[in-house]
């Protein structure tokens, strides 16, 4: 009796191929497709994946789980890796990796796959994800043990078996996409001095063509979390998509890293995030407005630390949930609104208000009206100032 295994399955070449390759290893394999807001043609990928042998295919609508239980909790602690990617691709790893635990345990399977390479991050993502929900699964890694060296010998193998891949156009970089941002690598980009081209981006408008007015957008934010643009509720994935639509319109949001990656190789990575990077902007900006200076401070380093968790596949992990409850106690007064300007691939903010607001003009103020005692100034420098002294 085959052996039961669910593999992740993308639509892609990889894992075409994995299925058949699995399937002439005596497993009897079960794709599960996860959306995560990549805009697929899922039929298409089930075309493919019983074409090359699966017995069972699958999607998962994830992405109301994805932005509640893996974005916000990410924007609320301003997680950037590297200071330029905010994490789109390693935040979705973690739901994927329990969604496949939780369709072995319902289908009986021993085992779960996919398709990552043994150069990447994301199979660490997955596999201490997976290893964290349920350790008594096993995970195979067909690309880490295939004797099919190249695309090109993929190509071949999916032709032999009569795999409906499109070999028509070439493949020139690989890019991973999802609702909070889209990453970009491989083909020239693995010279760091080669400039992206326009056609690099998928999303973001090349910034001569841009309007050549500047868009404002007010963004309303209750404990630590976007719900309004401009005065109108929306959903969460709705919010986003609209702040990707129109922040890749403004040509904002694209970056271009030398990446360190988990296993101890530089990587050049190209992303693209517009909503993302807007969200993060008015975040931080509201943040300034309601928070105390320490409690700034020391949300700047767990940041740093949160976006290693996060980029290293430590997500279900005791200091991840810790980390979780500090930054929920710091949001109870992250509630205003911040007004930004979207102009040729710049954010700018350009205005907050909070009913929790710590700023007090009449104590910040040089004109009519300030309260502030100048001097009581001196004393405190005196004080400030006395452990340096000569």
């Amino acid at each position: 009796m085959a052996k039961k295994i669910v593999l992740a399955y993308s639509g892609g070449l990889d894992t075409s191929v994995a299925v058949r390759w699995l399937r002439d290893k005596g497993y009897s394999v079960i794709c599960f497709l996860a959306d995560v807001g990549q805009g697929q043609d899922f039929g298409l990928a089930r075309k493919r994946a019983k074409a090359a042998g699966a017995v069972k295919f699958m999607v998962g609508d994830l992405k109301s789980e994805f932005v509640e239980d893996f974005i916000w909790p990410s924007l609320k602690v301003n997680a950037v890796y590297e200071s330029k990617y905010l994490l789109a691709t390693a935040l979705s790893r973690p739901l994927i990796a329990k969604k496949l635990v939780e369709v072995a345990h319902k289908e009986g399977a021993s085992y779960v796959a996919h398709g990552c390479t043994g150069k990447g991050n994301d199979q660490v993502r997955f596999e201490v994800s997976i290893g964290a929900l349920d350790s008594g699964i096993k995970v195979i890694a067909p690309v880490r043990e295939w004797d099919i060296p190249t695309r090109e010998a993929e190509i071949r193998y999916a032709k032999l078996h009569k795999i409906p891949i499109d070999v028509t156009k070439k493949k020139v970089y690989s890019i991973d996409r999802n609702l909070w941002g889209i990453s970009i690598e491989s083909g020239k980009l693995e010279d760091p001095w080669f400039e992206p081209k326009e056609d690099t981006y998928q999303i973001t408008r090349e910034i001569k063509k841009s309007p050549n007015k500047p868009c404002y957008l007010k963004i309303y934010f209750k404990n630590g979390i976007p719900v309004k643009i401009n005065g109108k509720t929306l959903s969460g994935i709705a919010l986003i998509d609209k702040l990707n639509k129109i922040g890749g319109l403004y040509s904002v949001g694209r970056s271009d890293l030398i990446e360190d990656r988990l296993i101890g190789i530089k990587s050049r990575e190209i992303y693209e995030a517009p909503g993302a990077s807007i969200l993060l902007e008015a975040h931080k900006a509201l943040e300034s407005l309601v928070l105390d200076r320490e409690t700034l401070y020391f949300k700047e380093i767990v940041a740093l630390r949160y976006s290693r968790l996060v980029y290293d596949g430590l997500w279900y992990t005791p200091l991840k949930k810790a980390i979780d409850k500090f930054v929920d106690y710091t949001q109870r007064n992250v509630i205003g609104t911040v007004n930004l300007k979207l102009f040729k691939g710049n954010i700018s903010v350009v205005g907050r208000k909070s009913p929790k607001s710590l700023y007090k003009k009449e104590l910040a103020t040089y004109g009519k009206g300030d309260k502030f005692d100048q001097s009581l100034a001196k004393g405190f420098i005196e004080l400030w100032g006395l452990p340096y002294k000569k």
